[in-house]
């Protein structure tokens, strides 16, 4: 599984250099989307089946058996859940290996009635994420033979929550807008960290879910690119012995957003306090468009057929996408994609008694965001938020 996760969250690094971009929020799960190529790439021959293995990380005989066992290790993670659907015309015959090899699924036809069809697979996409993704990012149309798609889902509560509030930032980009401001104190100054980085240092907030999920809010450099600084944030998920924790932090400004200074307390604990922003993003990308990060550029030649072990009738990829959403908000956080393949042919007034190591840790301008599981380190949804929410408690 080591080897799987490493691939998928090369994927999320590699995803995350083509997408991000200043100015643009952005949110993409790799595994919603690397699970069916594996499917997809356990069929594939020739040029396509060479590309998807590089993009994938995985030989294409031992593909299927890697997209389920990231689903099955997907599905033993608390608040995560997966999904496969495959629809076909009655026309088409499916290899039987091929089909053996898939994990459980649902199997659907496609009747040629587009609406018809087109009622059946959103139905679908809505029933697997809670109605967060309510259409299948795809049509089906009448070129379409096969439709292999794969939803995944991924809810976490946090250990302590934020507080909430609308509020306006007094300097940087979201200067003098009201937006939807989290706040939280705890005396765990490691939960924050920096790293140095290709990009530049790197702050990394750890906020802590229970389900075995957390998100990491990673601060760069204001000049930095996004898709840098996601680069980073991944390599340092996978890698936590790069931070330098907030306990042995120096002094002054030792990070991005960060400050660090000893000051008079009432209470003999140190602080690490927050402030950063809810945000609620979503977005749908054409695969098609970054063929080539995917593995999917020869395979959508449709002159001829490229998965000759799905089918003996030539098949060619006509339509990829994914459909992606993610909350941040003071009581956790969800984030839902449902990805298709078509085939077709916080005042005392006494002096305080203590003094205390404290560190604030501010995200008052675009970073970026992992969501990240405990025990694998494997990225489940990343992105990066350009504009924050305008209320605390995004759309749940």
């Amino acid at each position: 599984m080591h080897h799987t996760v490493r691939a998928v969250n090369d994927l999320t690094t590699r995803w995350g250099r083509a997408v991000a971009e200043p100015g643009q929020n952005t949110v993409f799960s790799a595994p919603g989307a690397w699970a069916p190529l594996a499917l997809l790439a356990a069929g594939a021959g020739g040029t396509a089946a060479a590309e998807l293995a590089e993009a994938l990380a995985v030989r294409p005989d031992a593909a299927a058996e890697a997209g389920r066992e990231l689903l099955d290790a997907l599905d033993r993670i608390r608040g995560v859940r997966t999904a496969v659907g495959v629809w076909t015309r009655d026309r088409l015959p499916l290899d039987l290996r091929w089909q053996a090899a898939l994990p459980p699924h649902t199997r659907g036809r496609i009747t040629g009635d587009e609406d018809v069809d087109r009622a059946a697979v959103d139905a679908w996409a809505a029933g697997r994420t809670g109605g967060e993704i309510p259409r299948m990012p795809i049509a089906v149309d009448e070129n379409t033979e096969l439709l292999l798609a794969g939803a995944l889902t991924v809810r976490t509560d946090w250990i302590r929550r934020f507080t909430g509030d609308v509020r306006k930032f007094g300097s940087g980009p979201w200067q003098d807008r009201h937006v939807g401001v989290l706040d939280r104190r705890t005396a765990l100054l490691d939960r924050v960290g920096v790293a140095e980085t290709a990009a530049g240092p790197l702050t990394v907030l750890q906020v802590l879910g229970l389900q075995g999920v957390d998100v990491h809010l990673c601060l760069g450099p204001a000049d930095a690119a996004p898709g840098e600084v996601l680069a980073a944030a991944v390599r340092t998920a996978e890698r936590p012995a790069l931070l330098r924790p907030g306990s042995a932090l120096p002094d002054g400004e030792p990070g991005p957003g960060l400050h660090a200074h000893w000051t008079p307390s009432y209470w003999r604990e140190p602080e690490l306090a927050v402030t950063t922003v809810a945000f609620d993003l979503t977005e749908r990308h054409d695969l098609l468009d970054r063929a080539e990060v995917f593995g999917l550029r020869a395979a959508t030649d449709l002159t001829r057929g490229h998965f000759p072990g799905i089918s003996t009738h030539p098949l060619a990829v006509g339509a990829a996408a994914q459909s992606v959403t993610a909350a941040f908000g003071p009581r956790g956080f969800r984030a839902a994609a449902v990805t298709a393949l078509g085939i077709a042919v916080g005042c005392a007034a006494e002096r305080p008694p203590y003094r205390v190591r404290r560190i604030s840790a501010v995200f008052d301008r675009p970073f970026a965001f992992l969501a990240v599981h405990r025990a694998s380190r494997l990225v489940l949804a990343a992105g990066w938020v350009a504009e924050p929410a305008a209320v605390p408690e995004p759309r749940w």
